[in-house]
């Protein structure tokens, strides 16, 4: 049985992590950490404040709990980044070398995730492949890279079980979007539920990958589980499941709320990275090193979406 250290616990992703972990390996065996507490996650199992720009801390931590696993999530994203591009270098960067370095000194396999932020204007914007040029024009997409290559050697400099994904755009009705440039797939569905109208920051056309959470959970899952021995890329494996612009969520939604409008306010910032990040990536490798398989469309997400949102609303 796995024993699991999850750094930056409470973001988006975490959040959801942490419970579906907990759901299969044991409340006892999944420590979550974060800078801040979180009552409900505490209250379900181990939790302890990590700054993760404090190896000795991490270390302590890992050591205390005798875990075997580190998924390490704590970032900042995109757009935060592009407002503090020296903390986002700390955080991201220095957080993850803190981990990796954890990782190494006490033998423990080893999740981050990448993200379609690592490429950049002059990576193939269709069918990007798995191994292409990457020149982010980002701080989060410079993090990205350096982070892919980092994991890299410390798999093959020092034999740390390094592995992660990159993610698309993530869209979830648990936790409230943080400072992605995709956080508009996100604030569509409750501006819709709420309002019945969403004015979209970008632009109409723009195509970006997008994950519906219950498929990245999993996939993060089925990646930690996969035999080694199968595994040549290890690191930053492409991962999508919807390709998508704004008007394709507003068609999605308007099947269940007819009324719904959208109309553009963009945000030349956000815009900015959107467009410097491909329109749909290819998967394939995933699939075949791991057997990665998404399970949600645009359509089937757009239902669950308006029925859990709209669930919560009415409270």
């Amino acid at each position: 049985m796995k024993k699991i250290l999850v750094t930056g616990a409470l973001g988006q992703i975490g959040s959801e992590l942490i419970t579906k972990l907990r759901s299969i390996y044991g409340d006892s065996n999944v420590i979550a950490t974060d800078i801040r507490v979180d009552n409900q996650i505490a209250e379900q199992g181990p939790f302890e404040l990590v700054d993760v720009t404090d190896e000795q801390r991490i270390f302590q931590v890992a050591k205390d709990y005798q875990v075997d696993t580190v998924m390490h999530l704590a970032a900042l994203l995109s757009a935060t980044a592009e407002k503090m591009p020296k903390r986002a270098w700390d955080i991201n960067m220095g957080g993850l070398m803190n981990t990796l370095e954890v990782a190494r000194e006490l033998n423990l396999q080893f999740f981050t995730p990448s993200s379609i932020g690592a490429f950049g204007p002059s990576t193939p914007k269709d069918n990007t492949p798995q191994d292409t040029l990457q020149r982010p024009t980002t701080m989060y997409g410079v993090n990205k890279v350096s982070g892919e290559l980092l994991c890299d050697y410390y798999f093959q400099r020092f034999g740390v079980d390094t592995r992660g994904v990159r993610f698309p755009g993530l869209i979830s009705y648990v936790t409230p979007p943080g400072g992605g440039t995709t956080d508009y797939a996100v604030e569509i569905y409750y501006e819709a539920v709420n309002n019945k109208s969403y004015t979209s920051y970008i632009a109409e056309g723009t195509y970006m990958d997008m994950m519906f959470m219950p498929d990245a959970l999993d996939a993060i899952v089925q990646l930690m589980e996969a035999d080694p021995a199968k595994l040549i890329h290890r690191n930053a494996f492409n991962i999508s499941a919807i390709s998508a612009e704004p008007m394709d969520f507003a068609r999605a939604i308007q099947a269940h709320i007819p009324e719904f409008n959208l109309t553009f306010n963009v945000d030349p910032i956000r815009q900015g990275i959107a467009e410097s990040w491909p329109n749909r990536i290819d998967s394939s490798v995933a699939t075949a090193e791991w057997g990665f398989k998404a399970n949600y469309d645009i359509d089937r997400m757009t239902k669950e979406m308006l029925e859990k949102i709209s669930s919560k609303v009415n409270l």
